[in-house]
Formats: structure tokens, sequence, C-alpha cells
């Protein structure tokens, strides 16, 4: 064999190896992100850190997200193959023809709260009588306020909702400029805890409200072209979510290895919230909301965001896709 021979062919195994990898990869997926990478979304990158994705034969590139609304209209329009959402998100979108659905929702419950420093007298919803409170016009947490007040026979007039733009929004409450703000409990309170204030977080599901939180969508057509792939899919995500509350350190560093923008501290914090919203009360396993809870969502979304009931709750999920032996919950 000559030198020119031994060259080629030497250059053709070494393709011929490459081409083998990148099969051994797996099938390419790409997930978008609620929002940019943090504990919310942390799961996602624990799994693909264990190599559960490739062990599932998916070779997943993650990206963050710019809003739960835009990425639910990437997945509707093809941008991208999986998307994580908040439900209701979602769940609008599809009463507008997208076809979007819910295949298996991660934080069965949300993280919205009414949040009051620890030093003031906000204990449940009905101190909010005659109290301040800040509100940021067009967010999820403003529009269900009336089904907070309304679950807990609260009268509007009687609450002073002050709206209160993002920038300040903070400020007001640590300055006592308002009394409690409607905001993440994940998000709002971390960023208050961080400046040293003790945070009283009343979690909207725990009065009342307790509507599905961000949850894993993708396209019915693409769904039931490859289902095995998308089962595989939320079968190695559940088993990341499941190693990640367990090791919330082992997942901040998974975090920040996929994403060094981002501050472990933060992620670590953002746990503590995060863990509590993973299983709603009476949920027997990750993924899988408890039916009442779905019921719930579907009356205070038709109610107070406008959701059309010409449609029925079990059109905008599916439970199919979900693993036997899903991680259970506590």
């Amino acid at each position: 064999m000559n030198r020119r021979m031994l060259i080629t062919t030497v250059a053709m195994l070494a393709l011929g190896a490459g081409t083998a990898f990148a099969q051994s990869a797996g099938k390419p997926m790409k997930i978008t992100l609620n929002f940019l990478a943090a504990a919310p979304n942390a799961g996602f990158m624990m799994a693909k850190q264990l190599g559960l994705y490739e062990k599932a034969g998916i070779n997943l590139t993650i990206e963050e997200g710019k809003g739960s609304g835009t990425t639910a209209q990437m997945v509707a329009t093809g941008q991208t193959d999986i998307g994580f959402a908040d439900a209701p998100a979602a769940m609008q979108l599809r009463t507008k023809g997208a076809p979007v659905k819910i295949i298996a929702p991660v934080l069965q419950t949300n993280g919205f709260a009414i949040i009051a420093l620890e030093d003031g007298k906000i204990n449940a919803p009905k101190d909010l009588v005659g109290k301040k409170l800040a509100v940021q016009p067009g967010t999820a947490q403003t529009t269900l306020l009336e089904a907070i007040l309304a679950s807990n026979g609260i009268d509007k007039s009687k609450v002073d909702v002050i709206a209160i733009d993002p920038g300040a929004f903070v400020g007001a409450l640590l300055e006592k400029k308002v009394d409690a703000i409607l905001g993440g409990a994940d998000f709002h309170s971390i960023q208050i805890r961080e400046r040293g204030f003790k945070v009283r977080d009343i979690f909207y599901r725990d009065v009342g409200v307790p509507t599905v939180g961000l949850s894993i969508i993708a396209r019915d057509d693409r769904i039931k072209a490859d289902t095995a792939l998308f089962k595989a899919f939320v079968e190695a995500s559940l088993q990341g979510w499941d190693a990640a509350r367990k090791n919330p350190e082992a997942a901040a560093d998974a975090v920040v290895a996929q994403f060094p923008a981002v501050k472990k501290a933060q992620v670590l914090a953002q746990f503590d919230v995060v863990n509590k919203l993973l299983c709603a009360p009476g949920a027997t396993s990750l993924g899988k909301v408890p039916e009442t809870n779905w019921t719930v969502s579907y009356d205070l979304l038709t109610q107070y965001l406008g959701l059309p009931k010409d449609k029925p709750i079990t059109d905008y999920y599916t439970t199919e896709l979900l693993p036997a032996s899903a991680p259970a919950c506590p």
C-alpha cells in the first residue's frame, strides 16, 4: 500500500469512527426551557449530565427560553421538539388551534405566592384586607388574584392593589411601601432572601389556587410519529428530576457545567422552593398530577383566564407517555 492509499484509508476509518460515534449518541432532539437555566428546570441538565438521554438513544440539545408563552409558541411552530412551559400557557395556545399537548407536568403546582416580610402582619390571604398589595400587570400571578380573593371570601375593593413596574417590584416591599407582593417564590423570594431579609411565602396552591405548573410539552403530530422516542425522553427526564431533588448540590453543578453564567448558590436556594412543587398533595409519582388538580386548574382557567369550555380538560394533556415505574412522590 503506497503512502497516498494509506492516508486515504486512515481518513476513511476516522470518518467511519466519527459517524459511528454520532450515531451512538442517539437521535437529535432539542428542548427549549421556560426561561434561563435555574433550579426550576435543573432536572434536564441533571439527566444529561448523568447520561440518561444518551442511554435512552437521544442526543439532546438544551437551550434557554424567553418565557413560557414564547416556548409554547416555538413548540407549536416546530422550532423545537420539546418545550418546558407553564401548563396554562400551553393550554391557552391550544385553544387557538395550536397542536400543543402537555405530556408530563414536572412542577405539579405553580410556585406563585403572596410574598411578605416575616416582620409584617401578612400570615394569610385574609390579612390583605386594608393592606397595600403590589402586582405586576399582565402576569399570571396578577390574573389569578381574583381567584385567590374569591377562594378566601375576600372583597377585592377592600384590598389596595397597586401596579408596580418589575424594576421596582421587590424594592417596594423591602422599603415597606407595600405590605405584600404577588410573585414567584422561586424567584422574587430568593432575591429578597439574598438581601438578608426573612420572607413569608403564602403559596397559591395552599390557599385555593393549585394550578398545574411547569410541564413538558410537545406537538401532537410529532408525538404520534415517534411515540417511543417521546416516551424515552419523558422517562429519562423524570429520572433526572428524581436525582436532582435527592441531590440539589449535584444538580446545581450540572446546571453550571452546562450554563457557566449561572450562579450555583442561587440554584441551590431555588431548590428549597422547587422541591416543594414537584409533587402536588395526593400525587403518587413524578409527572402525574392528581385528576382533582387538573379539574381545579380547568375551573380556575375558564373562570379567570378566559379558557373556553368547548373542550374537556383531558384534551390538553395525556398520561400515555408516562413510565409505569415513574419515581414515587414522598
